[in-house]
């Protein structure tokens, strides 16, 4: 996904340089309801002492080095052209403080009323009319433990290019900023009627793009289950909780995993840290479902997103995904049978590409212009529950230790947003040598989020038993 800017596109805007919301971005603009926030989030804690900086300097510190983080600085704002498109500007009344706020809660289960509280911040809406991100210093009434929530809606960053923006409050990174960012010149076209050739060149490009369009568009066609659509009994394996009516409410829980006993599994039955990942995941399910009393008569799908990122790919903005569709064996009973399950669906995947069944839907969306993501998000959210019943993504961070006024990183739990029709949205990251586990949940429609984010330990635990004999 290119970047594009436009003088023209600036001038309607009356702010300066512009530029516009790539299509995939639009399309998670346009998605977002009073109910269904898009915007990911992660809530990182850190240690500390009472010699440690208090609430009030750790506010400054990290209001200070958001403001510098000129990414953060930018507004969604409507332009004339392309036809209900929007663009990037550089809000002219940008204050910091608007965004970043200090909460104090009890020194007693500190950690635990921090997730409780990020649950509950995670279910309002990010101000439209304003850079849409937000920070919460959470700080107990005594001693050193502090916390930090990000929001960042999901148009101004995919989970790789949210972590490299979140990075920028930590002292390893903030030290190493350069000065001056680089910037890119616009791109001035040469001319609006292009001649005979160069008109031939952009028809076969264009014909090209629609026969792409439709073999996409095909193939999320035949993966989708289009009669979960219709007021009909929901397809077996999906448990309840899983498809219940969106309430509006977020509930966050948390599981850390030994990185160590992931990688001891993996190294004994092959394939990738994150299909031995997917499987725990699996087995998750399985035992939540059985403790609830619903049988599992099916597989539910899982969403699994895909970085489209090249590494040293440059500053590219805005979100490049598509994703994999897996179905996750929660009927097998053994651990083992269900990670090679796992592994061999997703070196399916692997082999087929990004461009084939329901998860190249976002290729899809980023194929459409401007007027279409604009008239089609809220229909395509609606269509989230034909594809997928539950999100699992992986989110990348920085290997070495981090910090932020001196406190140490200790753990940081990644949050995904909701898609209309669905009640779970299963994020992790690793750090420190541990997995972190976040379960972000509709409240009303997984009120035991808490005993899901056990059974996600309890499953690693199995197959590190197993494989140990």
């Amino acid at each position: 996904m290119t970047t594009e800017t436009s003088t023209e596109n600036a001038e309607s805007t009356g702010t300066g340089a512009a530029e516009l919301l790539a299509p995939l971005d639009l399309a998670f603009w346009h998605l977002e309801s009073t109910e269904h926030p898009m915007h990911l989030g992660a809530l990182a804690l850190f240690g500390g002492d009472e010699d440690s900086p208090d609430g009030e300097e750790l506010l400054d510190l990290l209001a200070a080095r958001a403001a510098a983080i000129p990414r953060l600085r930018l507004a969604v704002r409507n332009v004339w052209l392309p036809f209900g498109g929007s663009a990037w500007v550089t809000a002219q009344d940008f204050d910091v403080r608007r965004h970043v706020r200090r909460i104090l809660l009890p020194a007693d289960g500190f950690a635990a009323e921090a997730t409780l509280l990020a649950g509950e911040l995670m279910e309002r809406p990010l101000a439209r009319g304003l850079p849409p991100w937000e920070m919460y210093v959470l700080t107990a009434d005594r001693g050193g433990e502090c916390a930090v929530l990000v929001k960042l809606h999901h148009a101004l960053a995919d989970g790789m290019r949210a972590v490299a923006i979140g990075a920028g409050i930590f002292d390893q990174i903030a030290g190493a900023r350069p000065v001056r960012a680089r910037t890119t010149r616009p791109k001035v076209p040469a001319s609006r009627f292009p001649g005979p050739g160069r008109a031939v060149g952009l028809a076969r490009d264009r014909l090209g793009e629609v026969g792409q369009v439709l073999g996409i568009g095909a193939s999320v066609v035949r993966a989708g289950r289009l009669h979960t659509l219709l007021p009909l009994p929901l397809p077996g394996g999906v448990p309840d909780a899983l498809a219940a009516q969106s309430s509006g409410t977020r509930r966050l829980t948390t599981a850390a995993l030994d990185l160590d006993d992931v990688h001891r599994v993996r190294r004994a039955c092959g394939g990738t840290a994150n299909d031995v990942l997917l499987a725990v995941v699996a087995g998750a399910l399985r035992r939540w479902m059985g403790e609830r009393g619903e049988p599992a008569g099916g597989d539910p799908r899982a969403l699994v997103p895909v970085s489209r990122r090249r590494p040293g790919g440059g500053a590219t903005t805005g979100n490049r995904l598509s994703a994999y569709l897996l179905s996750l064996p929660v009927t097998e009973p053994d651990p083992l049978v269900r990670l090679a399950a796992v592994r061999d669906g997703m070196a399916r995947n692997k082999a087929a590409g990004p461009s084939r069944g329901a998860g190249a839907v976002a290729l899809l969306a980023d194929q459409l212009p401007a007027f279409a993501s604009k008239l089609g998000a809220p229909l395509a959210g609606s269509a989230a529950r034909a594809l997928f019943d539950v999100l699992v993504t992986s989110v990348p961070l920085p290997r070495t230790a981090l910090s932020l006024g001196g406190r140490p990183l200790r753990a940081v739990y990644p949050m995904a947003p909701l898609a209309r029709g669905q009640s779970l949205a299963v994020a992790l990251s690793t750090y420190g040598g541990k997995v972190h586990v976040g379960l972000v949940a509709d409240a009303k429609a997984v009120p035991d989020g808490d005993r899901l984010a056990g059974c996600v330990a309890e499953a690693l635990a199995e197959l590190v038993r197993v494989v140990r004999g």
